[in-house]
């Protein structure tokens, strides 16, 4: 029998290599768990530091919400006067003051929690002019300890959305509407809706008789009152408090009142009214300015084609009928409720479109300014007769219709005037608003900063 030798140690040196075996690899986990730690904590930390630059992009939002320029603003000049803007409106929201050196718009580091070193700061740049001399570039840093994440979006320029043209009616000022006064839609209700600011007057408006509007009333002074006496006085189609509770919106963001600029349509004037012309015959009269303090009276039937311009001071009184192919432009201040310059229909009137204007060379160009029946910022314009169709937007310091003045209007009535807006008589005013999109002409747009979403990226710098 042969008997087997046995080595001493050699379940210690097996012992050995297997610890050492357990100790690399217990090495090895713990190496790995490590490096996991460090990439779930830099992923953590570009987490915060992209949300810190998400809550800087929506605060760029919010006060770039109350930039605006007027829209006549040349493209040249538009950054500079966007980055006044957009400094009052982030020192008058948050107090901060961003920086403009003639180039871009800076935002100072906004800090969000010190302790982490996170926050944010912005850059706005405009784009090259070969490129989109109408969009700006927008970078947010957002920071968080060491790591810094970027996000950059476009803001484009347009015109504000929301206008008074959106309405049948918007007066700044109340509105009165007295005897049998009908404000209706051609197609659809919503084309007579009323917007009324009645900002220094509680009661907003006040509907006596057997009138009614037909679409709704929006009011801008959360105080504002609704007086509605005569059992036939309507909103909406209901009566009493229901027409109230349905149809009358107290509160609702403020609208926009497009800027009037008269003198747009001055150059095309080319004939003078003074106090030397007779303006009690028929006649007819093309593209003429009417002097100050002539205060014409025209009493035969009268065809106006083109432009009539009208200085200031001036009452301007038409008592035949009138039959106008054109635009009435009254060269007054908005700020005029005096009533001092006046434009009085007392008679009928008759309008046409200036699309309508013959194919002649003084009114080249003027074919295209299509909108705009009456722009008269600081005059009461007022209507007494009957008119068929008035083509374009009626805009002025206090608007009155009254006897048996009614017809068809292919356009909103503007009133800029803080005092009350009467309708008396027996009025039928039907509102013509279908596929109106553009800004009726000699009116200025505000220029306003539109966010593009489709440009959100995140960008490495």
């Amino acid at each position: 029998m042969t008997r087997r030798k046995y080595r001493k140690g050699a379940a210690l040196l097996v012992s050995m290599i297997v610890l050492a075996m357990l100790s690399a690899w217990a090495a090895a986990i713990y190496s790995m768990s490590g490096a996991n730690i460090q990439l779930a904590e830099n992923q953590r930390k570009a987490n915060h530091a992209r949300a810190s630059a998400e809550s800087g992009l929506e605060i760029i939002r919010h006060w770039v919400s109350y930039v605006s320029i007027p829209g006549e603003t040349p493209p040249n000049q538009r950054f500079p006067l966007i980055a006044s803007s957009f400094l009052s409106a982030a020192n008058n929201i948050s107090g901060i003051m961003p920086t403009y050196d003639g180039s871009s718009i800076t935002v100072p580091d906004i800090t969000l929690n010190s302790a982490k070193g996170q926050g944010f700061n912005v850059q706005i740049i405009p784009l090259p002019t070969s490129t989109d001399p109408n969009t700006l570039q927008v970078d947010v840093f957002g920071t968080y300890g060491p790591v810094t994440k970027t996000l950059r979006v476009n803001y484009s320029f347009g015109t504000r959305a929301d206008t008074a043209f959106d309405y049948g009616v918007a007066t700044k000022g109340p509105l009165n509407l007295l005897g049998n006064i009908d404000l209706e839609g051609v197609n659809v209700s919503v084309e007579s809706d009323v917007y009324i600011v009645s900002e220094n007057e509680l009661l907003a408006l006040s509907i006596i008789g057997n009138s009614q509007i037909a679409g709704d009333v929006h009011i801008a002074n959360p105080l504002g009152t609704v007086n509605l006496e005569g059992g036939q006085a309507s909103i909406g189609g209901e009566t009493g408090q229901d027409a109230i509770d349905n149809h009358v919106t107290f509160g609702v963001a403020p609208t926009e009142f497009p800027v009037p600029n008269p003198e747009y349509f001055e150059p095309y004037t080319t004939n003078i009214i003074d106090s030397s012309i007779d303006t009690s015959a028929d006649a007819t009269f093309e593209n003429v300015r009417i002097v100050a303090g002539t205060n014409p009276t025209f009493s035969g039937h009268v065809t106006l084609n083109g432009v009539v311009y009208i200085e200031v001071p001036n009452i301007v009184t038409f008592t035949g009928d009138v039959t106008i192919t054109g635009v009435v432009a009254g060269a007054g201040d908005i700020e005029d409720d005096s009533a001092t310059n006046q434009i009085n229909f007392l008679g009928n009137v008759y309008s046409n479109s200036v699309s309508e204007l013959p194919p002649e060379e003084q009114f080249a160009g003027l074919e295209e300014e299509t909108g705009t029946f009456t722009i008269a910022p600081g005059f009461l314009v007022s209507f007494g007769g009957d008119f068929g169709t008035l083509n374009g937007a009626i805009a002025g310091n206090g608007i009155e219709f009254f006897g048996n003045a009614g017809g068809l209007i292919n356009g909103s009535v503007i009133n800029y005037s803080d005092l009350t807006m009467d309708l008396t008589g027996n009025s039928d005013l039907l509102f013509n608003r279908s596929g109106t999109t553009e800004i009726p002409a000699g009116f200025i747009p505000e220029i306003v900063l539109n966010y593009e979403p489709i440009s959100y990226s995140e960008v490495v710098l």
